[in-house]
């Protein structure tokens, strides 16, 4: 079944509502102040906005530890606050995802403690027991380094639960029928309230078969199915964009055959080249990546992303490629993270290189997918080494250069703000750059309509184009017989390009899109392009009529 698929031309921003804005001055963000920033992302040019988790919880995992799914943690709101910030959104045409964290609870989540109380309570099989400690409990973690087993023994009941995260958050027995109805009901609350979809978090973990005796836990794609007859049935244009980091191969198996498991994946495998490709100036690796990963059905879409809240995953490159990003974004341990990434926010680990942090974010948007846009990025935000693991890059909003950035009137905020050094608030705040033409954020704001302006990114069929250039990524898009040309130049130096966009008498004239420099093809039909150190050229192809009626505007 096809319905409305708004995801393929959407621009998603990510954001948490603990450190976005704070209302009411007690150091913590609340949807009251997101409310209030609502017309500032209405301005940016973004679809939809998708929420990291803001139910009750510990607070142990930034969130990501859930007591109760039925409800906001009163640090943010209520749901009555919710439903206003839902209501909000609708207004200005945003749509609200939201994460579903179902793979695990917190260990004080009442099913679970019920669970331990009582081994014949209801609740019991809704998590994993083993009486003995199994023989591979050390294998499998999700945090080398950090965790020591996968599972831990309950005192109360003498047994050990299962936990693929941190041994605070036991993971549910998602093949327990009555787990997954409780998922669905989960979902249904949520959409109820006015949302358009869900980032399901950790996919591949939900849908594995867990167990003492599972030593290769089979994927259980059925789920997926039953997840997405339910959401179709209570809301047709809903949504899942779901976090897999898994190989190319099995891509189509998350997607679905017919496209009836999830609409939307995040490419961690074009994330992980396009980050070697930055470090080594070599395109071939993203454009490789790129065509590995195109094989999707009709509805499926890729979410394309630079850095998210977690550390930036390089474990499925190559040990050589992995030193190579580690050496050119994060060469002192201190912001290596888990042996296999990187816990940097994008505009230090490219040294403040405004001309590079244009080519990534270029490159981003202009990536075959829908694009996903972390908060603060607009800005060009840093990061705070001296915070541990992932919270070095979740540091609140800077909104002016008041004291605290203007995220709160408290001086002992959630998470410190970046004060200091040119990241710092005085520096680096959305007040300073909406009054400069030139800033990132008035960058991005353009970036973001021209890529709303140019769906056949999103829909359309892609070629990469021979450059003839080692540094130099070119892609062409095709829709609805419309061809846009997309150039960047990852080398640091300046270089000419000789490109056939290959689309016969529409592709005599590219026209430049996003700056004043059109190119005009030789008597053999190629372009000879100069592109500037990190430069990008975004072009829609077009016949000599096509230039007269331009000229004509």
């Amino acid at each position: 079944m096809i319905n409305d698929l708004w995801y393929k031309n959407a621009i998603v921003y990510c954001l948490s509502v603990e450190t976005f804005m704070d209302s009411n001055g007690d150091g913590v963000g609340d949807f009251q102040g997101l409310q209030r920033r609502m017309d500032y992302l209405a301005g940016l040019g973004i679809t939809a906005i998708w929420l990291m988790p803001f139910q009750t919880s510990p607070g142990r995992d930034d969130g990501y530890d859930i007591s109760d799914y039925y409800n906001v943690d009163p640090r943010y709101g209520t749901l009555g606050d919710f439903v206003e910030f839902t209501h909000a959104a609708k207004q200005r045409g945003i749509r609200v995802l939201i994460d579903l964290v179902v793979n695990h609870t917190s260990d004080q989540h009442p099913w679970f403690k019920q669970a331990c109380a009582d081994k014949n309570s209801h609740y019991r099989d809704w998590y994993v027991w083993s009486k003995h400690k199994p023989a591979n409990a050390d294998q499998g973690m999700v945090f080398p380094g950090i965790q020591k087993t996968t599972w831990t023994r309950d005192k109360t009941s003498g047994e050990y639960y299962f936990h693929r995260f941190y041994k605070f958050q036991p993971d549910l027995n998602t093949a327990n029928p009555h787990v997954q109805a409780e998922i669905l009901k989960i979902m249904g609350f949520w959409i109820q309230l006015g949302v358009s979809g869900f980032r399901m978090d950790a996919v591949p973990f939900v849908i594995a078969e867990k167990g003492a005796d599972v030593t290769t836990p089979k994927q259980q794609f059925d789920m997926l199915r039953t997840f997405r007859e339910f959401l179709q049935w209570r809301k047709g244009d809903s949504i899942i964009l779901a976090e897999a980091n898994v190989v190319p191969k099995q891509n189509i198996q998350y997607f679905g055959d017919d496209g009836d498991r999830m609409q939307m994946m995040f490419n961690f495998h074009v994330n992980q080249a396009l980050f070697y490709s930055l470090a080594s100036a070599d395109a071939s690796v993203l454009a490789k990546a790129m065509m590995d990963t195109m094989t999707l059905p009709q509805t499926g879409q890729w979410g394309m992303f630079l850095r998210n809240h977690d550390e930036l995953d390089l474990g499925r490159l190559t040990e050589t490629q992995r030193q190579t990003v580690f050496n050119a974004f994060g060469p002192d341990k201190n912001m290596q993270l888990f042996d296999r990434g990187i816990r940097r926010r994008l505009a230090p680990m490219l040294n403040g290189d405004i001309r590079r942090l244009k080519l990534a974010y270029s490159l981003m948007f202009s990536l075959p997918g829908t694009p996903v846009l972390r908060y603060g990025d607009e800005i060009g935000m840093g990061d705070d080494l001296n915070l541990p693991e992932r919270n070095c890059a979740r540091t609140p909003m800077q909104w002016s250069d008041e004291p605290q950035g203007g995220f709160t009137k408290s001086d002992e905020p959630v998470l410190p703000v970046i004060a200091h050094g040119p990241y710092g608030y005085d520096h680096v705040n959305v007040a300073f750059q909406r009054r400069d033409p030139e800033s990132m954020l008035n960058w991005t704001e353009r970036m973001i309509r021209m890529r709303k302006e140019a769906p056949e990114i999103g829909w359309g069929s892609i070629d990469v184009l021979d450059s003839k250039s080692k540094g130099v990524l070119a892609v062409r898009y095709d829709w609805r017989n419309n061809s846009v040309v997309v150039v960047h130049n990852l080398e640091a130096g300046p270089v000419e390009i000789s490109l056939d966009p290959r689309i016969g008498d529409e592709g005599r004239f590219l026209i430049d899109i996003i700056g004043n420099q059109d190119s005009s093809s030789d008597e053999d039909g190629r372009h000879h392009i100069v592109l500037e150190p990190y430069g990008y050229r975004w072009f829609r192809a077009g016949g000599l009529d096509y230039l007269l009626k331009r000229s004509e505007v």
